[in-house]
Formats: structure tokens, C-alpha cells, sequence
């Protein structure tokens, strides 16, 4: 499966510190937010990237695009949560979505790569953190 990973700012992590109770409750909301800021631009790279740029006509059925999407947020083995912006699997063909993503992200012998995951981390990091924090202190207000 295609990986993106964005770490916490510091005083975000404080200020979840401080809502102790209602942690587990608050952090897979201002996580959901975050991915979906994320989720959004991966799309958007995602069909721009699909059938371009290819010396036959595009064969995709759209399935790699329905496919994608965000997990919920779950603890890690390490205590973390995560959410996950991937691709739900399998395919009716019997191909891995994942395989696909990963061929159009990095190529292969004789099909160069079209990056789409990447450029979307980069692009999105500071709206996804900002997301984030504008979700916790609407969560925080609540309280």
C-alpha cells in the first residue's frame, strides 16, 4: 500500500495533552480532517496523472480512482493513531490497486514514472497541519 506520512507540530501535541478524557474522542476527527485535506490533492494528482502522457489510448476503467480513500484512525503498535490514505483492495480484475499505484508513482522498465502521491504530500503539508489545528481548537471550544 502507498504510504504518506505527516508529523505533529509540537504545540499541537500539547494541546491534546491537555484534554486528557476527551482524547480519544477528539483525535480521529482532527486526524480526518487532516487526510482529507490530503485525500483531496492525491485525487486530483491521481486522474491528472492516469492516461497521460501514453503512446496507446488509456485503458483505465476508473476503478484505481473510486478505490482510493482514508482508513479511520486506529492506535499503531507503538501507541500512535494513524489514518491511512490508500487504496481499498481487491480489484475485479485481480491486479493489487496498491501494485497499480505504485507502477504509476515510481514506473517501471519501459513506462517512466508519474508521481502523484509525493507531490501531493508536499504540496498539501501545510493546509493538512493547519486543518488540523483549526479542527482541534474547534474541538477544544466544545468542551
Amino acid at each position: 500500500m502507498a504510504k504518506c506520512t505527516v508529523k505533529m507540530p509540537e504545540d499541537f501535541l500539547m494541546k491534546i495533552a491537555k484534554l486528557r478524557e476527551k482524547t480519544d474522542e477528539i483525535i480521529p476527527k482532527v486526524l480526518a480532517a487532516g487526510a482529507e485535506v490530503i485525500e483531496e490533492k492525491v485525487h486530483s494528482n491521481l486522474q491528472s496523472v492516469i492516461g497521460s502522457g501514453t503512446k496507446f489510448d488509456s485503458r483505465s476503467t476508473g476503478e484505481l480512482v473510486s478505490a482510493l480513500g482514508t482508513s479511520p484512525a486506529k492506535y499503531d503498535e507503538n501507541g500512535n493513531y494513524n489514518v491511512k490514505i490508500g487504496f481499498a483492495e481487491p480489484r475485479k480484475d485481480g491486479e493489487a490497486n496498491a501494485k497499480l499505484a505504485n507502477i504509476i508513482e515510481y514506473g517501471k522498465h519501459g513506462q517512466p514514472p508519474k508521481p502523484f502521491l509525493k507531490p501531493a504530500k508536499s504540496a498539501k503539508k501545510n493546509a493538512c497541519k493547519n486543518a488540523m489545528i483549526k479542527k482541534l481548537d474547534e474541538e477544544i471550544d466544545k468542551l
